[in-house]
């Protein structure tokens, strides 16, 4: 047993204390401080190839800074994320913007946002104007993509098209990170690429993306890694495409894991699945070093970053 410090909290404390402090208290607190301690020993592990899985709409959840300085500082090694985060990051990266709901959702009145051409994604807003923003972006760099590519290719050219250096495409494509978005289709993106395959139909010039290139690319990187860590902004898809990967690790599965998600585990879902479940599947080594942190991403993220800021990768 370990005696319970209770957290005492300071003038001009730093993040990095107060989420230290959090490790000698109970509940989920303590787990913010496990994974700070985790993420520490992943960085510093210079043998550690680190997979970050982001679901969710992090985005608009106002998340989009912190994952471009934890790419662009070297802690990541390997990425996936869902299409709408992607599109979401474009969308700012073109100039628009998300915006706060002022009101209570509880008040909220969707009808009159869906005639005022406002959308929204609980309690953060987002102009329809926006997609108009898109089709112009993409008519104008669709005629030069390279007609046959696999998704982080097509990714990686889309962040070379992109000017705003606060981008995470742009950041990928500059750091030439690893980009995967297997749901790349089910996505404001992919309508975007929808309509202009439509016009093209007929075309021998027909864009043509292959969705199991990246498969084999992922696979192959986790094959050859001597040591894997990963981490989960919510699950879905970017957690199981990374967790299969970790099947086909030499090393039978990773080293150290960090799951930040509010769901639960009794429905089954990967989301909700505790990090020590993939033991059994090969997906996470039997002695490896796992915290699950249930709390919302918006919350747990910051602090666990803001943590380790400063840490040398």
């Amino acid at each position: 047993m370990r005696e319970i410090k209770p957290i005492k909290v300071m003038k001009d404390m730093k993040v990095s204390e107060l989420v230290e402090d959090m490790r000698y208290v109970g509940f989920g607190a303590r787990k913010i401080g496990e994974a700070n301690d985790i993420l520490k020993e992943m960085i510093k592990d210079k043998e550690c190839t680190i997979f970050f899985g982001v679901a969710g709409a992090m985005i608009p959840g106002g998340m989009k800074e912190i994952i471009i300085d934890m790419l662009d500082e070297g802690m990541i090694d390997v990425f996936v994320t869902t299409g709408a985060n992607l599109t979401h990051d474009l969308i700012e990266a073109l100039g628009e913007k998300h915006y706060q709901l002022e009101e209570s959702v509880e008040n909220v009145d969707d009808i009159k946002l869906k005639d005022k051409k406002i959308d929204r994604i609980y309690n953060v807003l987002l102009k329809d104007e926006v997609y108009q923003t898109l089709e112009d972006f993409f008519e104008k760099i669709y005629p030069n993509l390279p007609r046959k590519m696999n998704i982080k290719e097509f990714l990686w050219e889309i962040g070379k098209n992109i000017k705003d250096k606060k981008s995470i495409l742009r950041i990928c494509y500059e750091k030439k990170i690893p980009i995967f978005c297997p749901g790349i289709a089910d996505s404001g993106i992919g309508l975007m690429i929808w309509g202009r395959l439509v016009k093209e139909e007929n075309s021998g010039e027909k864009l043509n993306v292959d969705v199991f290139d990246d498969l084999k690319e992922i696979l192959d990187i986790s094959w050859t890694c001597k040591k894997a860590g990963v981490i989960y902004v919510g699950g879905g898809l970017p957690k199981n495409f990374i967790q299969q990967a970790m099947q086909f690790s030499n090393k039978e599965g990773a080293n150290y894991g960090i799951q930040i998600t509010t769901d639960r585990p009794e429905s089954g879902g990967s989301s909700g699945a505790p990090l020590t479940e993939g033991i059994s599947w090969g997906k996470m080594q039997g002695k490896g070093k796992y915290v699950n942190v249930y709390c919302d991403a918006t919350i747990a993220l910051p602090l666990i970053y803001g943590a380790v800021k400063g840490v040398k990768c």
